[in-house]
């Protein structure tokens, strides 16, 4: 039996003598996953493999996984995990659960595409001095290389890699930013961590976790659209577990936020009993 050939540089494989559809060798980039990399390579180690078609170095590799510990679980404040709890509470199935998770998770308010319009600042860095950088990062100008693909987004409201709504740094982002910026190879983490609070200035914004995530994916070497992939991919473990937990609890125990309502029905209810 024999079809078309699969068009593709990441993946060869070879068939079962007996059975066309079934696998007999995988190859990844020229690697054996199954007879070299299983038991031996990383997760980090698989995905860099996939995405940018070589294997990295250990501290490549070490710094792609501090990054997705950093990124693995947003928390329940975040609109991406409490799209995949409400999924959960509401009795949806798994994979409904995380489609919500990535299509909220995928904006330009503290989601990927956020990551991705930081990233393409970042290569625009590239050509320029570091002392020309915090004007870049921290403009929030519709910047002359969006394509015609781009129509479909709002305009952008506020720097990329800044919290829009934010008051002060977040103490997590300052963790994240000094554990990484030590791991990296590249001028980018090391720079940030250094002028963060004259970009704040600049940006009259604090930094936000998008913010790090684009300066540690420009510096391991993703462009801007794998850096917008791998944060949505790093990112679904928090919604995947927290859509399992409030399945669990149900609809009674979900986190509401507290709310002080103007005209609130409970509040006429007590004052006619009373």
């Amino acid at each position: 039996m024999s079809g078309a050939p699969l068009h593709t540089r990441i993946w060869h494989e070879e068939p079962e003598a007996d059975n066309p559809f079934a696998t007999r060798v995988a190859r990844c980039h020229g690697y054996d996953v199954y007879g070299q990399m299983l038991g031996r390579a990383s997760w980090a180690d698989i995905v860099w493999l996939l995405i940018k078609g070589e294997a990295p170095s250990t501290s490549e590799a070490a710094m792609l996984n501090a990054l997705a510990v950093a990124l693995a679980n947003p928390g329940p404040r975040d609109p991406m995990v409490h799209a995949a709890m409400c999924g959960g509470v509401g009795g949806s199935q798994a994979a409904a659960s995380l489609m919500a998770a990535l299509a909220v998770g995928a904006g330009q308010s503290g989601g990927a595409r956020d990551v991705y319009l930081s990233m393409r600042l970042w290569a625009q860095c590239d050509k320029q001095t570091p002392s020309d950088w915090i004007g870049t990062l921290s403009s929030a100008s519709q910047p002359t290389w969006l394509a015609p693909d781009d129509a479909g987004w709002p305009a952008i409201e506020h720097p990329a890699g800044f919290d829009a709504n934010g008051v002060s740094t977040p103490t997590i982002v300052r963790q994240s930013l000094d554990t990484l910026a030590p791991l990296s190879r590249g001028p980018r983490l090391a720079w940030m961590a250094t002028h963060r609070e004259a970009l704040e200035r600049a940006s009259r914004l604090p930094l936000a976790m998008t913010g790090v995530a684009a300066a540690a994916l420009a510096d391991m070497g993703f462009n801007a659209r794998q850096g917008e992939m791998l944060f949505l991919l790093l990112r679904l473990p928090g919604a995947a577990a927290h859509a399992l937990e409030q399945a669990d609890y149900g609809f009674k125990h979900f986190p509401y936020p507290d709310v002080d309502l103007l005209d609130d029905p409970l509040n006429k209810h007590q004052e006619t009993a009373a």
